[in-house]
């Protein structure tokens, strides 16, 4: 049975903290002379409201059950960007309560879609908090991995546990909390690393960290309009592609690596697999740029290889128009938009992982085909995997494209043209960004209809808690004792 005070508590808690979370920009819109009263309001309401459900609710030590789980991440993520609106309308940066959630929702399931424009007239304070929001969002999908998506049973990090026994998975204490504050600690590195690098390169201070904690988390919100290609800068863009990439990779990789264990990371098949796609990609796009876009190969090259990552790693940076492209190359960012990179990682979409996965079963059904009576099981660096998680896969495949497919028809009954429809379901979903057509990386979500905006904010929710957190909570047997 759901403990109904628990789960407030912790709501609580969240509200809290995201509170003190406001109370970061506001502070940095006071010192730098903004108004920042419309912040500072957002952030006593959200602190009052968690004050009032940890005071309220009694305090008892128990241990969170699996239903209850799925319950407080999925209300977790509501809540977020319920509060998370609260800035852009206190400050009267945006006055729909629409297009205040719609924002606030990209920003903490690190989306990157947005209804604003005008960004570099905007205050600091406001833009710093939009930032935030996404760097949160990655911190919260990293805990997600490690907590939540084992529960499911639909694939990412079991396979991963499945495939590093012992060593690896043993240094990472079973504990949540410590293992949670492990792979923080190589995140929050990580983003003071950016940090630095875009420094070194010449961006200013303030630019450097919003875009810091926009890159990391694939997030893909900037400080500027004209997004990464404000710099006019290889390097910065060199930088945040790597970043974008670091990003995608299974974050428990790194802890391996931090600890000696290389030969565990190089093994890794899903890493090996993320790098041949992203190369293949690469090789593609930056082709048929060099034949149908560019003069030289050093821009093909530049903006073709930016591209792909910003696709791959679902973080949404731009710095060319990739709709003024060729059909192929933009083909491919949308299939890389699908797919996504690693479990594991800040990445959306469907991860490498369930691909590989996917591939490996339909090459063994094939040789079934020849060979009808033969036992034949997926294996992933020579392990075998579970048939239920390989079911698991198949499954969430399913839904994903079955999500997909009513979203785009949902868009399109509102009087939306089968391009946007459809990019914008894809790009909201795998929790990229921009899409094509009046959604494309030139423009903005804030033409859409309102209703369009709410379904979209649904398909970010559940591109972002991958589908059955959300989807569990709508079976009757959920509810019953």
């Amino acid at each position: 049975m759901l403990h109904l005070p628990t789960i407030l508590r912790i709501l609580g808690f969240m509200s809290a903290f995201y509170g003190a979370a406001m109370a970061l920009p506001w502070a940095y819109g006071r010192l730098a002379g903004e108004e920042a009263a419309g912040i500072g309001l957002a952030a006593a309401c959200a602190l009052g409201l968690g004050l009032i459900l940890l005071v309220t609710m009694p305090r008892e030590r128990r241990e969170v059950s699996h239903r209850e789980g799925f319950l407080i991440v999925t209300l977790t993520w509501l809540l977020a960007a319920g509060l998370g609106a609260l800035p852009y309308l206190f400050t009267g940066t945006l006055h729909s309560v629409t297009d205040a959630f719609f924002e606030a929702m990209s920003g903490f399931t690190t989306t990157g879609s947005t209804v604003l424009s005008g960004l570099d007239r905007m205050p600091r304070s406001i833009l710093l908090w939009r930032s935030l929001t996404q760097w949160l969002g990655g911190m919260g999908m990293i805990l997600l991995s490690i907590a939540i998506l084992p529960l499911l049973g639909v694939g990412g990090m079991q396979l991963f546990k499945a495939e590093t026994p012992g060593p690896v998975t043993d240094k990472l204490r079973p504990r949540v909390r410590d293992t949670a504050a492990r792979l923080w600690g190589i995140y929050a590195t990580l983003t003071l690393a950016e940090v630095v690098c875009l420094k070194l390169a010449g961006v200013p201070l303030y630019d450097a960290v919003c875009h810091s904690l926009t890159t990391l988390p694939g997030g893909g919100f900037s400080t500027h309009d004209a997004s990464i290609a404000y710099f006019h800068s290889a390097a910065v863009e060199a930088i945040v592609t790597v970043f974008m990439l670091a990003g995608g990779i299974n974050f428990v990789l790194y802890y391996a690596a931090a600890t000696g264990r290389w030969r565990t990371v190089l093994r890794d098949s899903e890493l090996r697999f993320f790098a041949l796609v992203f190369a293949g990609a690469c090789a593609l796009v930056v082709v048929n740029l060099r034949l149908t876009t560019y003069g030289g190969w050093a821009e093909a090259v530049r903006y073709g290889v930016f591209q792909v990552a910003t696709c791959i790693s679902t973080t949404g940076f731009a710095t060319a128009d990739y709709e003024r492209w060729s059909h192929l190359p933009q083909v491919i960012l949308i299939t890389a938009m699908v797919t996504g990179a690693m479990a594991g990682s800040t990445s959306g979409a469907l991860k490498e992982m369930r691909i590989l996965v996917l591939l490996k079963r339909a090459g063994l059904q094939l040789r079934q085909l020849v060979h009808p009576h033969a036992v034949v099981r997926v294996h992933i660096s020579g392990r075998a995997v579970d048939p239920e998680i390989v079911h698991g896969v198949w499954g969430f495949f399913f839904l994903y494209m079955l999500v997909l497919s009513i979203a785009s028809m949902l868009l399109a009954s509102l009087g939306l043209d089968y391009v946007t429809s459809v990019t914008a379901v894809i790009t909201t979903m795998g929790n990229v960004g921009p899409g094509l057509g009046l959604v494309g990386p030139s423009e903005t979500f804030a033409a859409l209809p309102a209703a369009a905006k709410w379904v979209l904010s649904g398909c970010m929710l559940l591109g972002r808690l991958e589908i059955y957190t959300v989807l569990v909570l709508f079976l009757p047997e959920f509810w019953r004792r």
